[in-house]
């Protein structure tokens, strides 16, 4: 059928329905005729096509209703229950009732609206997820469930082109929500509108609102209550326009429309001043609660007011003087006005966030810093920054989450502004807490760097300098361009020392970093399970399990393999990775990581021949026949691929590889099996050894199991290097060429009848490097220490391959060994816990009891730099933890109010004390350590620490 008839089916089915009440129709009426209506719509679907939002309850419960009768046992249903559970008969069999009519409150923030036939006014929550909460139903399919049960309200969403190429449709499930704020009238209110809707549809809906002229009115971008750009390209889309959600979009009444228009946040009046108070009177509280019907519908939520006051304490930072006496010099109060108990609220799935928020909120220099005048340190013209909007957002969270009172804070606007910096972020999935702290640490630096124009900076390698005066230029380097309260507070400095593996070359750097990413790793071998094949049919299969460096190279393993098979002087070991029955790699660069390979990889190793003259690898590739549809099988390969070697002459016969392959496969034949061959008796013979050939590497001596071993012909296709397939079991004296082929490889299809003759099971079920089993996961739940952790940090270990270093001396890439030291360490250190780990197939989670010192973490003995009259003792103060698994988990915080000296659970809005011994767990994934006050050095804050620098270095 057609397209253009199967929607003329479509059309008739809905006017038949329309005219036959619902309760005429049988479920399996209703489902087929829903069924075909919605294939047809979204076949048809174009940008502007309406989608209508249903609850997930009401249609699960329609869905069982109408596929009841496909159900055995199913008794005939009752009509006209409103009951959302079916019953259930004696057998237990449920029974669905037909639904009641749609209820979708319970998709809506402030209940039903009025008109449940329109959603004017009417807003949905915020954390809905589509198949969890909701589905989307095309209109045609709304209308007709609409006819037959009725309810509602209705929530209709348009459809529009998303995508990279703007060619894919998406349902705007969220259209955007802005906030408009009038200047001079100072009036407020909400607009909904789509983010494909132009600025001249936004500007036409601002002047509908307040009822004013377009030609009087001008609206800005007002991101972060600065005007960031004129929106005068009418014909732009607010998705050009990088507008995103809960953004303030001011809108400017002009007296006159010759007036001037500036962007520095002030307007000119009729006498040429700037006009300071414009902002202020933005935030008087609303008079306009107007909102625009159909395509523009403004929510429901009632606008927030705020004084002049409120702005001056919130955006320009001038803090209470009184407040300076809550500032000891262990950190900020929290007695009396100032609690530090504010909690955040869950905006759905932003525990991550809300987590990191508060560690960095608690960390004392912070609090301090934020609570006074930073403004002036604002850097709006880095280039690499976020024009200062990251900290203005941060630092008025700050504020709120110290202010009085213990009710929770909705850090929206803050998450709006992380979003349109950090995409990544944008959206309500759940992620990685570091990774936001890493985000927020470098963007905070980036807008509060205090240098404005940073001068080119040249390091020299060491060159047999002293380590102590390299590594003062070039932390002298480092704070000539970067020098912020991030780096006074949160930066160290390590040094890198690289030595290439094959020249020797020793290259030392000092680098500053802002966080510790510790591994937690017990040991420092590692265990790997390999099987091994012979080319010579001598011996079966067989796994062997190696233990190796876990910083190791392949030519550990390769020294392993060959120890545990007793290889001979006359063998090596190949060792390659099998992956979907194909050899993916050779593992033969002998300085590669071991990292390299993961635990869920298959590997295979294989014993040939060695060549005085060098050899070429034949493989053999395992093929069998597989149902593709009813009437079609195809070839695809199955098993573990074999190696042999081939000499390296110009010509080989076609019957040398069949015996070499004979001879490979010899240990797999089945005993008592007689081969009986329907062709000629002289296309099948015994193992034999090929050098008769002249052409072979395969000692057949050795295979004693092949004497007196019938063997077959068997299908074999070799691959020329034209990519032709040559059949081997036409004959024996076919030409092969040998002379342009680094490797042969050589199809065997195997047919039911010889499936029969071999053992194949030795070629399937490759076991993986490393299997986690109950045992080893009871092992990796012991105890692990935190020193244990820096100390493999610190070990030396090769660089992954995608990381190679540039060898000066060899001038080539090399995969050199690096090793880390302390050097220099910051006020405050931040340990991520690296327990999430990832493979191609799968993600880890390590859920080790890491044993971390809540008190006196002692790093002396880690700090190369032996000259530091700094404390280099350090005292737990905050730390994040991740409970569940990987993706669906939950972060929460544990932070310690150090002039209360009291442990509190940050879990989003909720906060309750907790026992400093419950502190430690095997949640804890970002650990915050604050430098130890000695009674000798009490005054080694981070402005002391910044001065030092300073004044020791000159740049």
């Amino acid at each position: 059928m057609t397209e253009v008839a199967t929607a003329s089916a479509a059309a008739t089915g809905i006017a038949m329905a329309t005219e036959k009440a619902a309760k005429e129709l049988s479920p399996e009426e209703e489902r087929v005729l829903i069924r075909d209506i919605a294939l047809t719509a979204e076949a048809n679907t174009k940008e502007g096509d309406s989608f209508f939002l249903i609850t997930q309850k009401w249609w699960q419960h329609w869905i069982d209703y109408v596929n009841q009768d496909q159900q055995p046992n199913n008794s005939n249903n009752n009509e006209g229950s409103s009951s959302l559970s079916g019953n259930s008969d004696s057998n237990g069999v449920g029974i669905s009732k037909r639904p009641s009519g749609i209820d979708n409150s319970d998709l809506i923030s402030d209940g039903p609206a009025e008109d449940a036939n329109s959603d004017d006014g009417v807003e949905i929550h915020d954390t809905l997820l589509e198949g969890r909460d909701y589905v989307l139903l095309p209109q045609q399919v709304w209308n007709l469930l609409f006819s037959w049960y009725g309810g509602g309200p209705a929530l209709s969403r348009k459809v529009i082109n998303s995508g990279l190429s703007q060619t894919e449709f998406a349902v705007e499930v969220y259209p955007l929500r802005l906030q408009l704020l009038v200047t001079p009238k100072g009036d407020r209110s909400t607009i909904r509108i789509s983010k494909k809707e132009t600025i001249g549809e936004l500007h036409r809906g601002a002047c509908e609102i307040f009822h004013l002229n377009l030609e009087q009115v001008c609206i800005w971008d007002y991101y972060g209550h600065r005007k960031h750009a004129l929106m005068n390209d009418m014909d732009k889309t607010l998705d050009d326009a990088n507008i995103q959600m809960d953004q303030d979009i001011l809108v400017e009444v002009l007296n006159n429309v010759n007036d001037t228009l500036v962007t520095d946040g002030t307007s000119i009046t009729d006498n040429g001043f700037a006009d300071k108070e414009a902002t202020s009177v933005l935030l008087e509280p609303s008079k306009s609660s107007l909102s625009i019907a159909g395509g523009l519908s403004a929510n429901k939520i009632a606008s927030k007011g705020y004084s002049a006051e409120q702005l001056q304490n919130q955006t320009l930072g001038c803090p209470n003087k009184e407040s300076d006496n809550h500032f000891g010099n262990s950190g900020v109060s929290t007695r009396g006005t100032f609690g530090g108990l504010t909690g955040l609220l869950n905006l759905g799935n932003t525990c991550f966030m809300n987590s990191a928020i508060q560690c960095l909120v608690h960390t004392p220099e912070f609090a301090r810093y934020f609570r006074e005048d930073y403004h002036q340190e604002i850097n709006w013209q880095n280039p690499l920054g976020m024009v200062g909007e990251l900290a203005l957002a941060f630092g008025e969270l700050l504020r709120k989450l110290w202010a009085p009172g213990r009710t929770p804070v909705a850090p929206r606007p803050f998450k709006a502004k992380l979003a349109r910096f950090a995409p990544q972020f944008s959206g309500y999935n759940q992620h990685d807490s570091q990774e936001l702290l890493a985000f927020l640490l470098d963007g905070l630096h980036e807008d509060l760097n205090r240098v404005k124009h940073k001068p080119y900076v040249n390091s020299r390698d060491a060159d047999g300098r002293p380590d102590e005066e390299v590594a003062d230029e070039y932390w002298a380097n480092h704070i000539a361009r970067n020098d912020s309260i991030i780096v006074d507070v949160c930066q160290g400095q390590y040094k890198s020392t690289l030595v290439c593996p094959v020249c020797n070359k020793v290259s030392v750097t000092f680098d500053p970093f802002m966080y510790l990413s510790l591994p937690l790793q017990f040991a420092t071998t590692r265990s790997m399970t390999i099987t091994i094949f012979t080319c010579d049919g001598s011996a079966l299969p067989s796994t062997c399990t190696i233990t190796v460096p876990k910083q190791g190279r392949y030519r550990d393993l390769i020294q392993a393999v060959s120890n545990a098979c007793s290889l001979k002087q006359t063998e090596e070991i190949k060792l390659v990775e099998i992956r979907n029955h194909l050899i993916h790699r050779f593992l033969d660069d002998s300085f590669v990581s071991l990292s390299t390979i993961k635990d869920d990889d298959h590997l295979a190793a294989y014993k040939i021949q060695k060549s005085a003259t060098g050899n070429v690898l034949l493989q053999l590739i395992h093929r069998r026949q597989e149902q593709e549809t009813s009437d079609a099988q195809r070839w695809k390969p199955f098993g573990t691929p074999l190696i042999s070697s081939l000499l390296c002459d110009d010509v080989i016969r076609s019957g040398v590889i069949q015996t070499i392959v004979q001879t490979m496969l010899t240990p797999l034949l089945k005993e008592g099996i007689e081969y009986s061959d329907d062709s000629d008796p002289s296309t099948s013979g015994m193992a034999r050894d090929p050098s008769d050939h002249g052409s072979g590497e395969v000692d057949t001596n050795c295979a004693s199991t092949s004497i007196n071993k019938v063997l077959p012909k068997l299908p074999l296709q070799l691959v020329d290097e034209s990519k032709t397939c040559i059949d081997l079991s036409a004959g024996d004296e076919k030409a092969i060429n040998l002379s342009a082929m680094s490797h042969v490889v050589v199809y065997l299809d195997w047919t039911s009848k010889l499936l029969e003759k071999f053992n194949i099971n030795y070629l399937e079920n490759l076991p993986e490097v490393f299997k986690y089993g109950p045992i080893t996961k009871k092992a990796r739940t012991e105890p692990l220490s935190l020193y244990t952790c820096l100390e493999a940090f610190l070990r030396e270990e090769p660089l992954v391959p995608e990381d190679m270093w540039y060898c000066p001396q060899c001038k080539e890439q090399r995969q050199a060994s690096k090793k880390l030291d302390l050097w220099r360490l910051p006020e405050v250190l931040v340990i991520h816990l690296k327990r999430f780990s990832y493979s191609r197939s799968m993600k880890h989670k390590v859920e080790t009891f890491v044993n971390f010192p809540i008190h006196d973490f002692d790093l002396t003995n880690y700090v190369a730099d032996k000259r530091s009259s700094c404390s280099q003792l350090y005292e737990l103060y905050a730390l994040t933890n991740h409970y569940g698994g990987m993706g669906s988990g939950h972060y929460t915080a544990h932070i310690k109010l150090l002039d209360e000296n009291k442990w509190y659970n940050f879990d989003d809005s909720h906060i309750s004390p907790i026992n400093e011994e419950d502190v430690k767990s095997a949640a804890a994934y970002v650990l915050f350590y604050r430098r130890a006050k000695s009674d000798t050095s009490g005054t080694s804050s981070a402005g002391s620490r910044r001065a030092r620098d300073k004044t020791s270095y000159k740049y």
